[in-house]
């Protein structure tokens, strides 16, 4: 398997969108890697905004970013929610300076702003967050899925075949 020794932190709060949780996680277990759940701690569990339960295996105060090779965001709503917690924006925070890999889909974008992980950088997401993205000092892009150094941002589920790929792509070169 291409990714097997990888690690990789899928961030999950309440309200998160249930294909953009759940497809990266599959896609990357199918890949090999390693995937672990980490939440904001203030549960085991959280609901999409579906209602589908995803546990978490640690909370994000028991992790450090030295402990994984990336960090996917889902979006949904979720995002709004991890931003309450600066554990989880610590978390991204530190895999972003230390050159790890950080994948947002969607919504998520909003943690690299929260993270000082868009600035500079050329981002997309689900539109509503354009001005986020662009006062936060990156640079908004329109396309199915963007990679600027190691950050790769997506749009919304439809996009999840590119974002996959390209997550996959970029652990397996790392």
């Amino acid at each position: 398997m291409s990714l097997s020794g990888k690690r990789v932190a899928l961030l999950i709060e309440d309200e998160y969108q249930i294909l953009e949780g759940w497809y990266p996680h599959l896609r990357l277990q199918e890949a090999g890697a390693e995937v672990k759940v980490i939440g904001s701690g203030t549960k085991n569990t959280y609901e999409s905004k579906e209602h589908y339960p995803m546990e978490a295996d640690a909370a994000a105060s028991d992790v450090s970013a030295n402990d994984f090779d990336a960090i996917v965001i889902p979006g949904g709503f979720a995002p709004d929610n991890m931003r309450l917690h600066p554990e989880m924006v610590a978390l991204v925070r530190d895999a972003y300076e230390s050159g790890k890999l950080v994948a947002a889909i969607c919504h998520a974008g909003w943690m690299l702003c929260s993270a000082g992980a868009a600035k500079g950088r050329k981002i997309t997401g689900y539109l509503p967050i354009k001005v986020d993205v662009e006062n936060a000092g990156g640079t908004w892009v329109d396309e199915p899925v963007v990679i600027d150094g190691n950050v790769i941002t997506s749009r919304t589920p439809v996009d999840l075949p590119d974002f996959g790929r390209a997550i996959v792509e970029y652990l397996e070169k790392s």
